[in-house]
């Protein structure tokens, strides 16, 4: 996200409800992992301005809980919570903390609430879940 140099990383996660400045490269990762998910390998490369593109709050959240896990095994909730993150709508803030900043963009049929409760941080990194 290096590309956006007029981008206060520290003072938007600090906004946004205190999260690492880390945690927002991991957000545009899980986009593209996301979006190579949903839509397959060329859409993670495809036109940003492309509404083709689009993932819902609840599919991101899917595909971020899938690339922790790939990347980080067991220690995918260590990371997040190191990262102030300790739910989906933790997720859901940090979305629309990179729209407000004009970063990302939504649908007029995107939300918050798209993003609450679609699973629990405790059953969804269990030792279980990343074996």
């Amino acid at each position: 996200m290096s590309e956006i140099p007029s981008i206060n990383w520290q003072q938007l996660a600090t906004e946004a409800g205190g999260f690492s400045p880390q945690v927002f490269e991991f957000i545009r990762e899980g986009l593209e992992h996301t979006s190579r998910m949903i839509h397959g390998p060329g859409a993670a490369g495809a036109d940003p301005d492309d509404e083709s593109r689009h993932v819902s709050g609840a599919d991101l959240c899917l595909g971020l809980k899938d690339l922790a896990i790939e990347r980080y095994g067991p220690l995918a909730r260590t990371v997040l919570e190191h990262w102030n993150v300790h739910s989906t709508e933790d997720f859901g803030r940090l979305v629309f903390a990179l729209i407000d900043a004009g970063i990302l963009r939504k649908t007029d049929e995107d939300s918050y609430e798209d993003f609450v409760g679609v699973y629990e941080f405790d059953e969804a990194f269990s030792d279980a879940e990343l074996i």
